[in-house]
C-alpha cells in the first residue's frame, strides 16, 4: 500500500480546538510531522483551552456534508482519520461519505469519553460510532472508550484490556490499537490487535502534564503513515515513538496553565533552518566558479572543445556511469516511499542502458582505459553506497544531476542549433533532466529533514566530495582511448 503523489493526502474529521492542541488543528500538525499534506473538515466548533471545555456548536448535517462532497469531489484522498462526531447525525453523515468515496486507508478515534470518565455521547450516538467504526480499518480506543463501544465494564488490568480488544477487532472486522495510558504503572502500553494477533507495544511513562490531544495526534499519525508503510504494526511503532518523544518535549512549549499540548515537530529541530539543498549549494559556491573556469567546460559552452577531447570524456562518462547506476539502485533499494524508490531505479535504467550507449556511440569502436579520476570519483560513490545511510547515499548523487543541469541550461540560453555539441547541451539542459535534477534535490531535502545533525553533517561532506570529484572529472586529463 503506498500513496501515489509526492505526499500522502489525509482527511482529518473532527472537531477543533482554538488552542490547537487538539482536534482538527492537532490532526494537522500530525499529519505534517509525518509528511503529509493535511485537509480538515469541522464536524463541531468547540470552544475549549488546556483546562476545558467551555462550549460546543454543532453546524448542521447538511454544511457537514458540503465540507466532505467538497474535499472528495475534488482530491484524491489517501487517508481518512475521523474524530470527534457529537451525536448521531453528524456520525451517519460521515459514515454515509465514507461508503460513498471508500478512501484506501480509514483510521476512526472515538472520541467518547471525557477525561473526567463522563460519557459525552447519548446511547443513539454511541450506536451510531460504533456502526462508523466496522467502516474503520483501525480503531484506537482508550480504556473508557474501548469498554463503551463493547458495552462491558473498563478493563482494569492490561490483561483484561487486550481480551477487550481482541473481541472489539472481532466484532468490527477491523484492526484495534488500544491505548493503556489509563492503567497505573512505569509504562505506558498500547497494542495493537489485528487478525486475532497482538502485537505489544511499550514506553517508558512520561512524565508530564502535556497531554492534551494524544489521542488525536497519535490517530492522525497513524493515518499519515499507513499507506508509505507495510503494516499497521510498522505504523503503529514508528508513530508511538513519536508520541512518546512529543509528550516529553511538550512542556517546554509552555502553552496553557492546564495539561498542555504534545510537541508535534520535537523531532524536527531544523524546520527553522535552511533546506539541505540550500546549505550545499552554497558550501560549493567557489567549486561552481572553478568549475566554469575550466577549460573543459569553457570549450564546451563555446564550441571550441576538440572533437577528440569529448570522445575522451565520454568514454570516461561512459565508465562512470556504469558504476553510477550502481550506486542510484542502492538509492533506490534503501528509499522508503515508492516515488523514490521509482526515480531512483529509473535513473540506474538509464545510466546503463541509455545514457551509456549515447556515449559508446559517441567514442565508437574505441574503448576507454578508466583513469585515475575516474576511478576516484566512482570509489568515492560507491564506498557510500556500501556503508552509508539513504540520506548520505542520496546527497553524494546530488552534484551529477544538479551540476550537468545547471550548466545544461546555462549553455542552452547561448547555444544555437549548429553548436558541435548542441546533443549534450539539449540532454542536460532540457526539460525533463532538469525536473530529474529538481527533484533529486527534493528527496535529499526530505532525507535532511528526516536526520540528526550528524547524519545532516555527513550528508554535506558527501555532497561537498562529490562536487570536487565533478571539477576534477571535468579537469582530468584522459588516458586516452584504445582501438578494440
Amino acid at each position: 500500500m503506498s500513496a501515489r503523489g509526492s505526499r500522502v493526502r489525509a482527511l482529518s474529521i473532527a472537531g477543533t480546538d482554538p488552542t490547537g492542541g487538539a482536534g482538527v488543528q492537532a490532526d494537522l500538525k500530525a499529519f505534517a510531522a509525518h509528511g503529509a499534506y493535511g485537509m480538515a473538515v469541522v464536524t463541531a466548533l468547540v470552544a475549549q483551552n488546556t483546562r476545558g471545555v467551555r462550549a460546543v456548536h454543532v453546524p448542521d448535517a447538511d454544511f457537514l456534508r458540503a465540507q466532505l462532497d467538497a474535499v472528495g469531489d475534488d482530491v484524491e484522498i489517501d487517508a481518512v482519520k475521523v474524530g470527534m462526531l457529537a451525536d448521531a447525525t453528524v456520525a451517519g453523515a460521515v459514515a454515509a461519505w465514507l461508503d460513498r468515496v471508500r478512501p484506501p486507508v480509514v483510521v476512526v478515534d472515538p472520541v467518547m469519553v471525557a477525561t473526567s470518565g463522563d460519557v459525552l455521547l447519548d446511547p443513539a450516538a454511541q450506536d451510531a460510532v460504533r456502526a462508523l467504526a466496522a467502516r474503520a480499518d483501525l480503531v484506537t480506543p482508550n480504556l473508557p472508550e474501548l469498554a463503551v463501544l463493547l458495552g462491558e465494564e473498563r478493563a482494569t488490568t492490561w490483561p483484561h484490556a487486550l481480551r477487550q480488544a481482541l473481541r472489539l477487532s472481532s466484532e468490527l472486522g477491523a484492526a484495534v490499537l488500544v491505548k493503556g495510558g489509563h492503567l497505573d504503572g512505569a509504562t505506558s502500553p498500547d497494542a495493537l490487535v489485528e487478525d486475532g494477533t497482538v502485537v505489544e507495544l511499550h514506553a517508558p511513562r512520561v512524565p508530564s502534564s502535556s497531554t492534551h490531544g494524544t489521542g488525536c495526534s497519535l490517530s492522525a499519525a497513524l493515518a499519515a503513515l499507513r499507506p508509505v508503510r507495510a503494516s499497521w504494526a510498522d505504523a503503529a511503532r514508528e508513530a508511538k515513538a513519536w508520541l512518546t518523544g512529543a509528550i516529553a518535549a511538550g512542556e517546554a512549549l509552555r502553552v496553557g496553565g492546564g495539561h498542555g499540548p504534545v510537541d508535534h515537530f520535537h523531532h524536527a529541530p531544523q524546520l527553522g533552518a535552511r533546506a539541505f539543498s540550500d546549505e550545499a549549494w552554497t558550501a560549493v559556491a567557489d567549486l561552481r566558479e572553478d568549475c566554469d573556469a575550466v577549460p573543459f567546460v569553457r570549450g564546451l559552452a563555446d564550441g571550441s572543445l576538440p572533437a577528440g577531447t569529448f570522445e575522451e570524456y565520454a568514454g570516461q562518462d561512459a565508465l562512470y556511469l556504469g558504476e553510477y547506476a550502481r550506486v542510484l539502485a542502492r538509492a533506490s533499494s534503501l528509499a522508503r516511499s515508492l516515488e523514490a524508490q521509482t526515480f531512483y531505479a529509473r535513473g540506474a535504467h538509464d545510466c546503463v542502458v541509455i545514457e551509456a550507449q549515447r556515449h559508446r556511440d559517441v567514442v565508437g569502436a574505441a574503448q576507454a582505459v578508466a583513469s585515475e579520476v575516474t576511478r576516484a570519483y566512482t570509489d568515492h560513490l560507491l564506498g557510500i553506497a556500501a556503508t552509508g545511510s539513504y540520506a548520505e547515499v542520496v546527497a553524494a548523487v546530488l552534484p551529477c544531476y544538479w551540476l550537468y543541469a545547471d550548466l545544461g541550461t546555462r549553455m542552452a540560453r547561448a547555444a544555437g542549433p549548429d553548436h558541435p555539441y548542441a546533443g549534450w547541451i539539449g540532454l542536460y539542459g532540457g526539460d525533463d533532466f532538469v525536473a530529474r535534477a529538481a527533484r533529486a534535490r527534493a528527496f535529499a531535502d526530505e532525507a535532511a529533514r528526516d536526520a540528526g545533525p550528524a547524519t545532516r553533517a555527513r550528508m554535506l561532506d558527501a555532497f561537498v566530495t562529490s562536487f570536487r570529484h565533478e571539477l576534477a572529472f571535468f579537469a582530468q586529463k584522459a588516458p586516452g582511448l584504445v582501438t578494440v
